[in-house]
């Protein structure tokens, strides 16, 4: 896991590695600076001697300067590094999210990826932080401090022996305990981003239905299930400090007592004042050690839950990867389906789709029908590869698509899903995601195809109108419009309508599908749709049931011989026989 994480230090292992450089100078520097206050109270004031006091008092300054220069620039080093660790660690993330398919996706929950990004980088970067300054520091100023401890008086200083398992084993117990608590603490979080990510994206639909209440209600009990297991997980942590504090004053106590007890019996033979003083620093030295060695333990157990859930994103590979010998040009948009079948749980019992067997010629218009659930958005989806099929294969363009280069065969591909998007940005800059070097003359042909040139010449900056995100400041018939004209742009081979014009009048419906017909007759267009009107001037239509094919033919043969689509039909014109 380690290994993994330190990948992600890159460009920032030369702030990483002077880090503890500086924090060995300013640490040396400090250890020097008993022994030289021991002297001037010895030597300096005991003896009335001016000349060695002045001459410690400069060194002394001296090394508190250069002391506190090495502090500061191992500070800005550390704070560069971590900086830069958890800048990295958040774009390796991020780039590996953008290789998933659909079906890695959906193991993660969009609210769970966000904390992953957010939350558990913070803490592996502050963990990483205290690790590169502060576990370098303490065990250094830990060993130096026992050499001149023991130096000064080894009987005094058998104390620390004493003292140290004592902590071990305290320390022990409160990360041991604490961890489990952690770690659940994080996936309550996922859950509160969850609550918050559902309840702003439907906030219109929760104002009409005025639910205001029941989502308070909701967001205050994860809430308070953070607040519990975050207490008693604090509440564990919260034991290292009395015992520290137990631990340094109970050391202090003991050498105050007897180091003055020896300096009094023995008139400072055995034991001078300046050395009492300098054994009191280094007790203090030691035991602050201890201390930030107990934070760093305690910093690392809460980190390492969130290291585990950031290496889950790492390690998870995509289930869809291109071929060992990718073919990098698709020769048109014919589309076969031999003997598909297909679970989102790769379990046959399960299968959504089986025994689908299609050709879809290239340049023609096939229409999809079906009742929800059938299974039309899960077939279209197998085209682009955005899932693989459990059995048999998709042949696109006289190719398997599990042969295509991934990026190849998607860029021939044009979708417009149900739940498409629209980003932050303007009209102009929404568009071109669906080819970024689109001209002018490109964008407004494509919008004119998709009939969405007409409501963009209405507002006062025309093709520059900023959009909110997810298209908020435009109706769903217009935000249907943008999509498909930004599908245009990219002048696929193959052009998948999944429900998309489900939110525009059927004048406008009829008006798309024919621009289709006279501008892009070479394009092999599949158009889903709950509306027979939208579909019944396809070249076939296919109507799906149950994941299985029920009936393939042309409108006027469905009509005849295909009792479901015959009763959808009958249904969606009674009103205007009447």
């Amino acid at each position: 896991m380690i290994r993994k994480l330190a990948l992600s230090i890159r460009e920032y292992k030369k702030a990483s590695i002077l880090t503890p450089v500086f924090v060995l100078f300013e640490v040396l520097l400090e250890i020097f600076i008993p022994m030289i206050m021991a002297i001037m109270i010895d030597k300096g004031i005991s003896q009335g001697n001016s000349q060695v006091l002045g001459k410690w008092g400069a060194i002394l300054i001296v090394c508190v300067i250069l002391g506190m220069v090495c502090g500061v620039l191992s500070g800005g080093f550390c704070a560069v590094a971590s900086a830069g660790f958890a800048q990295n660690l958040r774009q390796d993330m991020y780039y590996k999210i953008q290789g998933y398919s659909f079906a890695n996706i959906d193991k993660f929950s969009t609210s769970s990826i966000v904390t992953r990004l957010t939350t558990d980088v913070t803490n592996v970067q502050n963990a990483y932080m205290m690790i590169i300054r502060v576990a370098v520091r303490a065990p250094i100023m830990l060993v130096f401090s026992l050499i001149a401890s023991f130096m000064i008086s080894r009987s005094l200083s058998l104390v620390f022996l004493a003292a140290i398992p004592i902590l071990g084993a305290g320390l022990y117990l409160i990360v041991s305990r604490s961890h489990p608590y952690f770690e659940k603490v994080f996936h309550i979080y996922d859950e509160l981003n969850g609550v918050v990510q559902e309840n702003l994206t439907g906030i219109r639909v929760v104002k009409s239905f005025v639910r205001e209440d029941f989502e308070v209600k909701k967001f205050r009990g994860v809430s308070k299930r953070i607040f519990h297991t975050f207490t008693t997980a604090e509440g564990i942590v919260a034991y290292n400090m009395p015992l520290m504090q137990f631990a340094v004053y109970g050391c202090l106590l003991f050498f105050c007592w007897f180091g003055a007890k020896a300096i009094v019996l023995t008139h400072e033979t055995a034991m001078t004042t300046g050395e009492l003083s300098s054994l009191i620093a280094y007790a203090m030295n030691i035991l602050n050690c201890l201390m930030m060695l107990s934070q760093v333990f305690v910093m690392i157990n809460m980190a390492r839950a969130s290291a585990e859930r950031i290496i889950e994103i790492l390690d998870e590979e995509s289930s869809l990867k291109s071929g060992e010998a990718p073919v990098y040009e698709m020769q048109n948009g014919e589309i076969i389906f031999d003997q598909v079948g297909f679970s989102y749980f790769d379990e046959k019992q399960k299968e959504c789709l089986s025994h689908i067997s299609l050709h879809i010629p290239s340049g023609s218009t096939l229409g999809i029908i079906g009742s929800t659930g059938s299974g039309k958005s899960s077939l279209v989806q197998l085209i682009p590869r955005l899932y693989d099929v459990t059995e048999g294969k998709v042949i696109v363009g006289g190719k398997n698509v599990k042969d295509y280069d991934l990026f190849t065969l998607r860029n021939n591909v044009a979708m417009v899903l149900q739940k498409n998007e629209l980003f932050s940005g303007t009209i102009k800059e929404n568009l071109r995601w669906g080819n970024e070097n689109a001209t002018e003359k490109e964008i407004v042909h494509a919008c004119k195809l998709a009939q969405a040139d007409p409501f963009i010449r209405t507002f006062p900056v025309q093709y520059d109108t900023y959009i909110e995100q997810g298209g908020t400041n435009v109706s769903g018939g217009q935000k249907q419009r943008l999509c498909i004209a930004r599908a245009l742009l990219k002048k696929p081979k193959i052009l998948i309508l999944d429900d998309s014009t489900s939110a525009v009048d059927t004048k406008t419906d009829a008006m798309i599908r024919k621009a289709f017909r006279e501008e892009i007759p070479e394009t092999t267009k599949i158009i889903i749709a709950q509306r027979i009107s939208s579909v019944q001037d396809a070249d076939h239509i296919l109507v799906l049931d149950k994941g299985e094919i029920n009936g393939y033919g042309t409108h006027e043969e469905l009509l005849e011989s295909n009792e479901i689509y015959k009763e959808i039909y009958q249904s969606q014109t009674k009103g205007e026989e009447k």
